[in-house]
Formats: structure tokens, C-alpha cells, sequence
């Protein structure tokens, strides 16, 4: 579904961050993403959903060539893919409920065809009380509950989720945990970045980690 070909990544005129990263990520598969902070892996994940460039190499996404794609192209692959930002990027004047519907919108679905979906959602991340609150009013953890919901509402082809449970308690965190496994087992590929070493040895996956640019893969 997405492969990386010796790519590498630089802002500006400073030293590389990223160097000769190469991975592919299969169709339905789990992986983590870890490494000490500063490693880069938030840049790489934002490689993955193509809202950064990279200096060097190749990056293909779903059979495209990322770096070649007009755009036209580049919305209609992205909405192939749920993300989890660590800043939430919610939208302050909608409601929980239309923060969440939001992907579904955009494909111009109507509203009595999603509300159960969304409020069953909001429910499982523990939000069914807060579908008429506005972000302003919610905590941190909640904030990032919601942008999960978000990403997941409409069964993308790979989730890419940063530090997604960070925030959140520990059984709130192993909740989570088992609404991505029951995303991924229904066939979405998911990529997890986090440095909870509790979390991943809670699933049998591989792990990607970072460190000083360059990337080793075990599992």
C-alpha cells in the first residue's frame, strides 16, 4: 500500500533527519513506530500522508508515485487515510458530534445515514455524553479521544496515529488499543507511533523504530 525507497529528509540547509528509509507497509497490516523523541517520527509519518515532501528518494502510495501526483489526486488519496495528529486539528466551532462526521460530510453522505455510527463511536471512546460539547470545553484527553473517532469513522485503508493514547489513563489506553485491533482485523492497515513499550506488548506486531535517522525493523 505505501512504500519508502532510500528516502531521506532535510528542512532547510540542516543535517538530514531522516536518511535511507526504506520500509513498505502491506495491505491489513499492524505496525509500531517508536524510537527516542526527536527520532523523527512524526516527520515520517507526515511523509506517510504526504503532507511533507521528501528531499531524496521515492515514496509510492497506493501504486502512485507521491511526489509526481497533480492536484487533483492528492485529496482522493488522502482520504484513503485516517490520521491521528498530536495537535488534534479539531475545528472549534463545530459540535463532538460534527467534529467526528466531518470525513463522512466531505463524501457528501447525509446525516440520517451515519448518526448511529457516530454516537456508537463516540460512545466506545467514552464521548456519548459530549456529542453537542465544543472543543474548547474538553480536556486534552478528550480532544485526542475525539480526533480518534475522527480518523476512524469511516473505515480508511491505513491509519496513521501519533502518540493517539498519550493522553488518555491506562484503561482508556487498552480500550483504544482494542479499537484499533478491531479496525485493523477488519482490514485497514494501521501504524502506530507511541513510546509506550506497555502498549506494544500488547499486540504481536512489527516494530519500525527510529533512531538518529535511520530506521531497523524487527517483527
Amino acid at each position: 500500500m505505501i512504500r519508502f525507497d532510500n528516502v531521506g529528509l532535510r528542512y532547510g540547509l540542516e543535517p538530514e533527519v531522516l536518511s535511507d528509509i526504506s520500509f513498505h507497509i502491506p495491505a491489513q497490516s499492524f505496525q509500531f513506530l517508536t524510537g527516542p523523541s526527536g527520532a523523527g517520527k512524526t516527520s515520517l509519518l507526515r511523509l506517510l500522508f504526504m503532507s511533507l515532501r521528501p528531499t531524496r528518494g521515492q515514496i509510492t502510495v497506493f501504486g502512485k508515485d507521491a511526489l509526481t501526483l497533480d492536484r487533483h489526486e492528492l485529496p482522493l488519496l488522502r482520504r484513503r487515510i485516517g490520521v491521528v495528529f498530536q495537535d488534534f486539528r479539531l475545528l472549534s466551532h463545530m459540535t463532538i458530534f460534527e467534529n467526528v462526521a466531518l470525513p463522512l460530510r466531505v463524501r457528501g453522505k447525509e446525516v440520517e445515514n451515519y448518526r448511529r455510527d457516530v454516537s456508537e463511536l463516540l460512545d466506545w471512546v467514552g464521548l456519548g455524553d459530549k456529542l453537542h460539547a465544543f472543543p474548547p470545553v474538553l480536556s486534552g484527553g478528550e480532544k485526542q479521544r475525539v480526533a480518534i473517532a475522527r480518523a476512524l469513522i469511516d473505515q480508511p485503508e491505513i491509519l496513521l496515529a501519533d502518540e493517539p493514547t498519550g493522553n488518555v489513563d491506562p484503561p482508556m489506553a487498552r480500550r483504544l488499543l482494542r479499537l484499533f485491533i478491531e479496525l485493523n482485523r477488519s482490514g485497514t492497515a494501521v501504524v502506530i507511533a507511541t513510546h509506550d513499550l506497555g502498549l506494544m506488548d500488547q499486540v504481536d506486531a512489527r516494530r519500525m523504530i527510529l533512531s538518529n535517522g535511520r530506521l531497523d525493523m524487527f517483527g
